[in-house]
């Protein structure tokens, strides 16, 4: 179909305004009328001349305005199309609209009706249990009704048994009662044998004990005269001081050299490898004469003295004999005499190891070891107060009573003796010499309530005692090496051990019993303490560790670090606070509850071997291996007082002056 430009092209070039008689019409919508009057113009041109040349125009232009119908009528047609597209659309998208927000109100609708839907699952899934829970409360009830049944059943037949029984026992009390009165009868009779028994029992021992009274009395007068004529030694009195001294050091039950002990009378007539140590009546089959003679014993050591050999060969020649009245098994250190200590030197030329300290209750003296004495210094001006002797070449450990009134001390010449003595404070009178061994003790300790008081030392030994009468309650043997120290629980119910063999022991302080052992330091234990809850324990060591531990399983709740050495000594205060000193010189607080280092104390010059704390004065006190004593604030850590604990020290008058 060709447009009216398609048209227009198909014309001859010539200008319309040319042609007077033209007039150009619209060609819009007015256009039937246009083309009538363009009819009207062109008649009389027709009329003139028909030319062929218009002709074709005219056909032209019916054509184009038999196209231009067509043309408008499809434009109408597609108008009318388009108009009914769209209200088509205007209704599909009203449809659309309408479907939507019936979807939506359907999804709402249909997730109500699932909750719904879940709610009633829900309700008949708890139906469901519910009804299990019945059947199955139904069959137990059935089952039980069942297991009644059963029961009474066997409830009949032990009834009918039981009755049978009861006839039967009913019968056998008959006889069991004329038994009983047949034995009461006896009962009587033998109670009065028993008492004629026991008083003849009492008549007896009497009886024996004056026996053995008169023949000791006889035994010893013998052995006086026999003194007297020159023919009597007394092993007890003379020879077991000289062995002990001189030779138990190399022949005892842990270290015989030559398999010869001579820890006590028994032993040694056991004699070695080399024979009888000891030939009653017989020097020349005597080894220890021989050894003796020979300057062979004791071994890398000075000689005896020639009256001291003198007096061994004499024993010896007289028989060997051992004082009336002496058990052959007791240790030497049992059956000699007891000999006061050495007197401690007026003025020390040297130092001592302060390997002990100790504040006093009151906080008003400090208690140190010093050389075969104790010494009581006021720690506020650093003044002795007094000095306690008889004491034992070195104090390991000091207590004092809760009331302040006694002082207790561990100590020992090492390798020949260990005591435990007990002081009055006021005057260092003795008041107890509770044990005697043949080495160091190193741990004393008062209970809470100051009614016992407990020991322990290189014996392998913890001794306890009570304070009324100093009469022994136990003595324990449970540790396989030294017991280095000794402390109650809060409650004096326990006690806690550390030791040499690698361990720290609780047991009960009423049975001895052992509770637990603690061996997580996997070396020696110096120190060990409870907390002020009775249930945890905090022990010290060669593993540079402070342990926590529980009392009643031994399980290790921390483990505190950073020291430089062996922690050789703690003390464990009432707060949880715990205070150490060891071989890198400090002296240390620490936090049992965090394990947290509280404050460092440096000044030491040496190992510190002991430490105290008064927390009502806010002083500690320590000790170190050059014999210097030094007293802390303990708040803030600086040193309110030192010294050296040996009087009459040169440099302590320096310091003085």
């Amino acid at each position: 179909m060709l447009t009216s430009t398609d048209a227009n092209a198909s014309l001859p070039a010539v200008d319309p305004f040319d042609r007077p008689n033209c007039v150009l019409l619209p060609t819009d919508s007015a256009m039937p009328r246009c083309l009538l009057l363009l009819a009207a113009l062109l008649l009389p041109v027709v009329a003139h001349a028909q030319s062929p040349e218009i002709d074709a125009l005219k056909q032209q232009a019916e054509a184009a305005a038999q196209r231009r119908d067509e043309t408008r009528a499809q434009l109408s047609d597609v108008e009318a199309q388009a108009r009914t597209l769209e209200q088509t659309l205007a209704r599909l998208k009203s449809d659309l609209e309408q479907t939507q927000k019936g979807l939506a109100e359907s999804e709402a609708a249909l997730k109500t009706q699932m909750e719904e839907e879940a709610k009633t699952a829900a309700a008949r899934d708890e139906s469901a249990k519910a009804a299990a829970v019945a059947v199955q409360a139904l069959a137990d009830a059935q089952k039980q009704a069942d297991e009644a049944n059963a029961a009474a059943a066997a409830a009949a037949q032990a009834a009918e048994a039981a009755t049978a029984a009861v006839a039967a026992k009913t019968e056998a009390l008959t006889g069991l009662q004329a038994m009983l009165a047949t034995l009461q009868t006896g009962l009587a009779e033998s109670g009065e044998q028993l008492a004629a028994v026991q008083t003849n029992l009492s008549a007896a021992q009497q009886a024996a004990a004056m026996a053995s009274a008169e023949w000791l009395t006889h035994a010893r007068s013998v052995e006086s005269a026999l003194r007297d004529a020159g023919q009597w030694v007394s092993f007890s009195a003379e020879i077991a001081p000289i062995f002990h001294q001189r030779c138990v050091a190399c022949h005892n039950s842990r270290s015989s050299k030559g398999r010869l002990n001579m820890e006590s009378y028994a032993a040694l007539l056991k004699g070695g490898e080399s024979g009888p140590a000891v030939q009653a009546g017989e020097l020349s089959d005597s080894t220890i004469h021989q050894q003796i003679a020979e300057g062979l014993m004791p071994k890398d050591a000075d000689p005896l003295t020639p009256e001291q050999a003198a007096l061994i060969d004499k024993w010896i020649a007289l028989g060997a004999p051992l004082d009336a009245g002496i058990e052959a098994a007791l240790p030497l250190m049992r059956v000699m005499p007891r000999f006061p200590q050495p007197p401690a030197p007026e003025a020390y030329a040297s130092t001592m190891p302060v390997t002990a300290i100790a504040f006093s209750p009151d906080g008003s003296l400090l208690a140190t070891g010093g050389y075969h004495e104790l010494l009581l210094w006021n720690p506020a001006d650093q003044s002795l107060v007094r000095r306690i002797g008889n004491v034992a070449e070195r104090v390991f450990d000091i207590d004092f009573h809760p009331d302040g009134s006694l002082v207790a001390i561990a100590s020992g010449t090492p390798g020949q003796t260990g005591e435990l003595k007990v002081f009055q404070t006021a005057d260092g009178a003795l008041v107890a010499d509770l044990v005697v061994a043949e080495d160091a003790l190193f741990g004393v300790a008062f209970s809470p309530d100051g009614s016992r008081l407990a020991g322990c030392g290189a014996d392998r030994s913890l001794s306890v005692f009570a304070v009324d009468g100093w009469k022994p309650q136990l003595r324990l043997e449970d540790h396989a090496d030294w017991v280095l120290d000794v402390a109650w629980s809060p409650d004096g119910s326990k006690l806690v051990t550390a030791s040499r063999d690698k361990t720290s022991k609780v047991f009960n302080s009423e049975s001895g019993d052992a509770i637990v052992t603690f061996n997580t330091h996997g070396d020696v234990v110096y120190g060990a303490g409870f907390l002020a809850d009775g249930a945890h324990i905090v022990s010290a060591g060669r593993d540079k560790r402070l342990r926590v531990w529980t009392a009643d399983e031994a399980k290790q709740v921390r483990e505190i670090g950073g020291f430089g050495g062996d922690v050789l000594h703690i003390r464990v205060l009432a707060d949880g606070r715990v205070a150490s000193g060891g071989g890198d010189n400090h002296v240390r607080l620490h936090n049992s509850a965090d394990g947290g280092q509280i404050r460092d104390f440096a000044g030491h010059a040496d190992w510190v071997y002991s430490v105290d704390v008064h927390p009502a004065t806010g002083r500690m006190a320590s000790g170190s291996y050059d014999g210097e004593v030094r007293v802390w604030n303990i708040e803030n850590g600086e040193t309110t007082g030192r010294w050296l604990a040996a009087p009459g020290y040169p440099a302590n008058a320096s310091a003085a002056n």
